[in-house]
């Protein structure tokens, strides 16, 4: 196991920048995930940490060692890619254990640590099997059994799973969580999917054009977001995000799911205890036990989660009310999360108001 540590990391190519000054610290036995938008950034990083992308500046250490020039081979990690990149010839017990031979191993130690390893990820019975013979569940299971035969201090992972369907998706996703609980080894993941990022990671680090926006827990990335570009990247449905004419020099934000609904025959101002948006819901989506209900407000179009034990008919003249403690405020102009007694006097401000 061991600790990855980036340190005003730059790369460039031709001279532009993709990542600039990226300071960075993976926690030993941690499950870390780097998310964000195609593009971003993350896939470029977690190449530079396996030594396939060089580093123009800064420093890489992984276990205290700087390994800038250190040759992929020899930086002790494991990487799993998003095509799996697997041998189309071999057997999957030859795919596992190539590597072991590789590094001289005799051919009973290599039977033995494939077979271990092959028992682990549930391939005992497909090891005479070339990889055109299975799912694509069996083939991402290969790929992270000759990972996990090397026994690497790191395991870096670009999207193993984008391949996948979705139900099988799910299932890999609780499998590599059990996994790691069960090594106990670092483990640092890219995907564009925040619900995976979500579900799997215990800290995860959001990018953006090069930037990390915050690193944190999944519990306070949801709930204490740094920033706009956080706060709207995280949360399925995303963040709404509102405007009022009392408050410009900041934009509003609440969670789908800490918004209400109403049907009203009048738009008639009342008194509330937060902030209220009248508008027609124009469109809706069920969703088993719950609802996304599409309302059209005069400035902006926001998604409310509702319950199917009473359902609106669209088309309905609505209220969305959201209690001032579920407001988010964020500086217009640099997408800051703005907090304490400024964020509390903004929401004495809109208490009741109507949009």
């Amino acid at each position: 196991m061991a600790e990855v540590t980036l340190k005003q990391i730059t790369k460039k190519y031709e001279n532009q920048a993709v990542i600039e000054n990226l300071n960075l610290s993976v926690p030993d036995g941690s499950f870390t995930v780097l998310v964000g938008p195609s593009g971003c950034g993350k896939s470029t990083t977690l190449r530079m940490i396996a030594g396939l992308e060089s580093i123009t500046e800064g420093e890489l250490q992984i276990g205290n060692e700087k390994v800038n020039h250190t040759p992929p081979g020899k930086r002790d990690v494991a990487m799993v890619f998003q095509n799996y990149a697997l041998y189309p010839t071999m057997s999957v017990f030859d795919n596992i254990g190539f590597g072991l031979r590789n590094r001289g191993l005799s051919r009973v130690e290599t039977k033995k640590q494939v077979e271990e390893i092959a028992e682990v990820v549930g391939l005992t019975d497909y090891l005479q099997r070339k990889p055109s013979h299975l799912s694509g569940g069996q083939r991402q299971r290969v790929a992270l059994a000759r990972a996990m035969v090397k026994k690497p201090k790191v395991f870096l992972m670009d999207e193993p799973l984008s391949n996948l369907d979705a139900k099988l998706r799910n299932q890999m996703r609780v499998e590599l969580t059990s996994l790691h609980k069960q090594m106990g080894t670092t483990f640092i993941y890219v995907t564009h999917d925040q619900v995976e990022a979500m579900t799997m990671g215990d800290q995860i680090v959001v990018m953006n054009q090069g930037e990390i926006q915050q690193v944190a827990s999944p519990i306070d990335l949801y709930s204490m977001p740094a920033n706009l570009f956080v706060a709207q990247f995280i949360g399925s449905p995303p963040m709404n995000v509102v405007s009022m004419y009392n408050q410009p020099s900041c934009v509003i934000g609440f969670r789908p799911e800490k918004a209400a609904i109403d049907v009203f025959e009048s738009l008639d101002t009342v008194a509330g205890k937060g902030l209220m948006l009248n508008g027609v819901l124009v469109s809706r989506e069920i969703l088993g036990s719950e609802l996304l209900y599409y309302v059209e407000t005069k400035d902006e179009r926001v998604v409310v989660k509702g319950s199917t034990e009473s359902i609106i008919e669209v088309g309905m003249n609505v209220r969305v009310s959201v209690d001032a403690k579920h407001l988010y405020f964020f500086d217009r102009a640099t997408g800051t999360r703005i907090i304490g007694e400024k964020r509390k006097a903004m929401a004495n401000s809109v208490i009741g108001g109507i949009a």
